[in-house]
């Protein structure tokens, strides 16, 4: 990927086996952490390398969440302030909230 504005949730890859979703951008790694608790996600933290701020990649992180707990019947719970704050602006993921 050559912008990071062009970033989109398709672009995010979810590892399981690390609990987080990762999206590289010009070789910087951006990452939300999670850790599954039964059928919910509990979203502790969201990274975006200082280079890369500002361009709107965690929301495309926790998009990336929210719509991978919408297709695998999963909640998710935000324990980190971005998610939470994230959540409160799109009201079409409430219904996902733990």
């Amino acid at each position: 990927m050559t912008e990071p504005d062009a970033a989109r949730p398709a672009d995010v890859i979810h590892r399981p086996e690390r609990g987080c979703f990762e999206l590289e951008v010009r070789g910087l790694l951006c990452r939300a952490d999670y850790r599954r608790v039964g059928d919910v996600l509990v979203v502790h933290h969201t990274e975006v390398p200082p280079p890369l701020e500002g361009r709107g990649l965690a929301g495309v992180l926790v998009r990336a969440v929210f719509d991978h707990a919408a297709a695998q019947s999963l909640r998710v719970q935000p324990r980190c302030s971005y998610v939470s704050a994230w959540a409160r602006r799109h009201p079409e993921v409430r219904p996902l909230l733990a």
